[in-house]
């Protein structure tokens, strides 16, 4: 498994050296474009309207707008200063609350806490007084150049941390627009929704749920393999690719060699 970030957790006077592994995966399915012309992959390239040409990775630098089209330049040395400083910190445990305690809406990732050689002992402390508490850890964490709040907190027989957002970072319930108010509803129709949603309820078993869409759109890609011929993407031919710049520029030469042949023979008529 992948190892996202290796760093330490602070928990009192504990001190646990883990590592970080992602907890899920995407598996949507990668559509590529094509040119329906010649059925080449369509590639994005970065440019540079004002120069109208192409910038290299070398060539690119990072800014803060903090006004529109003015900008304060950061350089790379200062960024991966701030950040080396950053993931240098243990993370710590800041307090425990309960995971009822966070609304749904502040979940972002989930990560698998595994522990590094010698951290046995103290990862299991950890994971076990975490589970008889009935509590979780609260605690902030850099990752990919981003501080984090995070809970940490045990999950089958490893120790699970999942990143928050900031308050910050969740928008307001009130830029929602055409949120209905004070709708009255009559004793009837609660009754009816309430029985309904009785009636619907049963445990949680996330295995009895699939990706339907997926499925179907796995299964549309095979049936055309195995029932329609592919295409295939037309390759350039290096032969007949053209550097203009350098046409033009042997174009250039030619013209001058004519020129001073053209002047020698009018000169060497006049004398004559």
């Amino acid at each position: 498994m992948h190892t996202v970030w290796k760093g330490s957790i602070s928990f009192g006077l504990v001190n646990i050296p883990v590592k970080l592994h992602a907890a899920t995966e995407d598996r949507d399915i990668k559509l590529r474009q094509l040119h329906n012309k010649c059925k080449n992959p369509i590639r994005y390239k970065k440019t540079c309207e004002h120069c109208n040409e192409e910038v290299k990775a070398e060539d690119i630098i990072s800014a803060y707008e903090y006004s529109p089209n003015k900008f304060i330049e950061l350089d790379k040395e200062e960024l991966d200063k701030l950040k080396a400083d950053q993931e240098a910190k243990a993370v710590d445990i800041i307090n425990f609350v309960k995971l009822e305690e966070i609304d749904p809406i502040y979940f972002d990732r989930s990560y698998y806490l595994s522990p590094e050689n010698g951290g046995g002992k103290a990862y299991s402390l950890l994971r076990n007084s975490l589970s008889q508490s009935g509590k979780i850890g609260l605690a902030k964490i850099m990752i990919r150049s981003k501080e984090k709040l995070a809970v940490i907190r045990p999950y089958n027989d490893t120790i699970i941390m999942e990143t928050l957002h900031f308050p910050d970072e969740v928008r307001a319930v009130s830029d929602v627009p055409n949120i209905p108010e004070n709708i009255e509803l009559s004793k009837k129709e609660m009754d009816t929704a309430t029985l309904l949603i009785d009636q619907l309820t049963e445990p949680f078993e996330p295995e009895k749920f699939t990706d339907d869409y997926r499925t179907a759109l796995m299964d549309l890609i095979q049936d055309k393999l195995t029932n329609e011929k592919g295409v295939e993407a037309k390759q350039l031919d290096n032969n007949n690719v053209v550097d203009i710049m350098k046409a033009l520029e042997e174009s250039i030469k030619k013209t001058k060699g004519k020129k001073t042949t053209t002047r020698k023979k009018t000169e060497e008529r006049k004398k004559a």
